[in-house]
């Protein structure tokens, strides 16, 4: 945090902060930061190399959004950890192998806000949990359709997108 900070709001899901912060040249500006806990989110793949994407109303982007489970994480909860609970909550989906993917900044100019993303595999089913005012539909696409829709602009989320190319790089498919 900058060395003066005035907190401007505090929600359920960030802290909008303006802090007076010093850069490497010692010149001082005020900058408006949003604090946020982080996320993280899975890229579950099946035995058949089919993903599980979840397509989620988001009203804040305009409409539907073809996502993989990911959500906020909780107080102390580890990465790992909220990537499991999302993918049960929201997918209906257990992993027995865990496999970091990437960490990612998606708005380091005004947010803080890191989200870990992680390739889920030998999968197995559970019940869904989805929270009051989530709208969720469960597709399972192969590889090359998730990536189709990345191309044609049908995928626009960021970390599915890099979800997308990670798991391309690191597993070879």
């Amino acid at each position: 945090m900058g060395t003066d900070c005035k907190r401007i709001y505090q929600g359920r899901a960030l802290t909008l902060n303006e802090e007076c912060v010093v850069f490497p040249d010692g010149q001082q500006a005020m900058l408006e930061i949003v604090r946020h806990p982080g996320g993280a989110g899975a890229l579950a793949l099946d035995d058949k190399d089919r993903v599980c994407l979840i397509r989620q109303y988001r009203y804040a982007a305009g409409g539907w959004l073809w996502e993989i489970p990911a959500g906020r994480l909780e107080a102390g909860e580890a990465a790992q950890a909220c990537a499991q609970r999302e993918l049960g909550e929201e997918a209906g989906l257990r992993a027995e192998s865990w496999q970091p993917l990437a960490t990612l900044l998606p708005s380091p100019g005004i947010c803080d806000e890191r989200i870990y993303l992680f390739l889920a595999r030998e999968l197995s089913p559970l019940p869904t949990a989805h929270e009051a005012g989530e709208y969720i539909e469960i597709h399972w696409l192969s590889l090359a359709e998730a990536r189709a829709k990345v191309c044609v602009g049908e995928i626009v989320d960021a970390k599915t997108m890099i979800a997308l190319q990670h798991v391309c790089l690191c597993t070879g498919e």
